[in-house]
């Protein structure tokens, strides 16, 4: 999220995708697909697998985030964020619609990482859960440094990305994410 290039998904690796189930050929051993569960797994279930499998996996997605949640909603947000809750968007869009306002917040926040150009949105941000070692950098053209910090406390930090910002380099913070107006 929030990267001028798009991360790598399964379909990018080295590795030819596997070809998919077409939509009407998926059906389980027994029973019946809800609409919402056939829609998730539409074009996500590799021949000679079970889809039932694949289901499970966007169940334990919600169960994990509805457990996060219950637990600390910023940390909730802070994991889809760094993708460490992964394929939650088409999980949460199908199979647990109640949690789209988590997908929603992450896709303005920012993983640890290198972010610049257009993937650089004013603001203000937090890092509810920085490690000890968290250090952030914020530069403008031909690399001026405009702000950085760091936090040795473990304790939520903020900082604020300004529209001249043209690089965005956090490490250790885990993820930021957006404050007030910015989200």
């Amino acid at each position: 999220a929030g990267e001028d290039a798009p991360e790598a998904g399964p379909e990018d690796a080295e590795t030819p995708a596997l070809p998919k189930v077409p939509a009407d050929e998926i059906t389980p051993a027994t029973g019946t697909f809800s609409k919402p569960q056939k829609e998730y797994l539409t074009d996500r279930v590799p021949r000679g697998m079970d889809p039932a499998a694949v289901l499970q996996t966007g169940q334990e997605t919600c169960d994990r985030l509805r457990y996060l949640v219950k637990a600390d909603r910023d940390i909730a947000v802070a994991a889809i964020v760094t993708g460490e809750v992964a394929d939650a968007e088409p999980a949460v869009a199908h199979l647990c619609p109640r949690h789209q306002d988590l997908v929603d917040e992450a896709a303005l926040g920012y993983p640890d990482g290198t972010h610049t150009g257009a993937a650089l949105r004013p603001g203000r941000y937090r890092a509810p859960s920085p490690t000890k070692d968290c250090a952030w950098r914020l530069t403008g053209a031909k690399g001026k440094e405009l702000a950085a910090g760091s936090s040795d406390t473990g304790r939520p930090v903020s900082l604020t990305v300004p529209a001249s910002a043209a690089t965005f380099i956090s490490t250790g913070c885990y993820a930021w994410l957006p404050e007030g107006a910015t989200r």
